[in-house]
């Protein structure tokens, strides 16, 4: 019995020791380009060819789905009125439910279709319903990549069909992922969606359609939050993969993947390798700000606020009683001042090497004092005095 007790306590130790060498090494990643990233800090844990220009698939649907949201922010758009399918988006073929000309569904159901089941006639009804075509609409989309640093990624069309010049990185996939996931945390309610149903409403009558959730990774794997799948022959398997767990949010993205399984697993690798090496410090409580002094101004301080908060990714673990911060201010600050101007920086360092900064802002405007001005405060300190 010793003899066997003395086995299993070596198994474990062996099988604990093997787990921890997977978290110690870089995870073998069988597609030829991927990243991870961490959500709010944006920094890059793991890359591989991950500015290589490749088709996207699918994935497109990222871009689609921001600007979809931009639209319901803005007040363009609500998440109930109804979209009208024109021939042209009923036309698409690929990855579709189906959708007839002149049918009419809510924005919401759209919305759904494109999260879950990457309904490509969806796509094309919202491109129209939102910019009046779909060439428009993908106009936008590429100012949005622009605007996001995608410097390597040019959209055709809105839904991912493989066509000259449809191309983006695994980098970019990244960075568009972060930023729908960060501006819009509710698309993680309609990502996580496994099967739903929506109701066709036709000339024929009516007729339910099941919605099946294309990213397997969502039954697969306990943190999984999201995001897009994609697919074609000439982009193989993608998937941008999103995660959440103990805090910490992570996109990983793997492109050109030979099969879904390996896009799956890889996915999985990579999610696994982030949260085994991971630690995120958040400051939760900030130092108070005070009113900076200024000179030449028609008053003699100015209230300020910080910019953000604070956090930083460590790819170990921390003692956070090292953790430092100290706000630094501009020399000389001088009016005229706008409502927004950087006044200084609180700076973050850890066992006294620099991590990050968090700019502090101006909360109003200040001008500068003129002869008047001066001949006014002359006056009010003499009847304070």
């Amino acid at each position: 019995m010793k003899r066997i007790l003395f086995f299993f306590m070596s198994l474990i130790i062996t099988v604990s020791a093997l787990n921890a060498a997977v978290y110690a090494d870089e995870p073998d990643i069988q597609a030829p380009s991927a990243i991870l990233i961490e959500a709010s800090t944006g920094q890059v844990i793991y890359e591989k060819n991950a500015d290589e220009s490749l088709h996207p698939a699918s994935i497109t649907k990222i871009m689609t789905l921001i600007l979809i949201f931009d639209a319901i922010s803005s007040g363009q758009i609500s998440l109930d009125e109804d979209v009208t399918v024109s021939e042209h988006a009923a036309s698409m073929g690929g990855s579709q439910v189906f959708l007839e000309a002149g049918e009419k569904q809510t924005v919401e159901t759209m919305i759904k279709c494109i999260a879950i089941a990457s309904a490509n006639d969806a796509c094309v009804a919202m491109s129209e319903h939102i910019c009046g075509s779909e060439e428009v609409f993908v106009s936008k989309m590429n100012e949005r990549a622009a605007g996001l640093g995608m410097n390597n990624t040019h959209f055709v069309n809105c839904c991912g069909l493989d066509a000259d010049g449809h191309m983006t990185t695994a980098r970019d996939v990244a960075l568009m992922s972060q930023e729908l996931i960060n501006k819009y945390p509710q698309i993680h309610s309609y990502s996580t969606i496994w099967m739903d149903t929506i109701t066709h409403v036709t000339r024929r009558g009516e007729s339910e359609f099941t919605l099946t959730n294309t990213n397997k990774l969502i039954k697969q794997y306990e943190w999984a939050t999201g995001l897009k799948t994609g697919s074609t022959s000439l982009a193989k398997f993608c998937l941008s993969a999103t995660a959440s767990r103990n805090g910490i949010e992570l996109i990983s993205v793997v492109m050109a993947s030979p099969d879904g399984k390996t896009r799956v697993s890889d996915s999985v690798s990579l999610l696994n390798y982030g949260y085994g090496m991971c630690s995120l410090y958040k400051d939760s409580e900030m130092p108070p700000l005070d009113g900076v002094e200024i000179k030449n101004g028609i008053k003699n301080f100015i209230d300020c606020h910080y910019a953000d908060s604070f956090t930083h990714l460590f790819l170990s673990s921390f003692d956070s009683s090292l953790i430092t911060r100290e706000a630094e201010y501009l020399d000389s600050l001088s009016a005229p001042i706008s409502e927004g101007d950087v006044l200084g920086q609180l700076i973050y360092k850890y066992d006294g090497s620099p991590i990050g900064t968090v700019d502090i802002l101006a909360s109003e405007s200040v001008k500068k004092a003129d002869y008047g001005d001066y001949i006014k405060m002359l006056w009010r300190g003499l009847l304070g005095a």
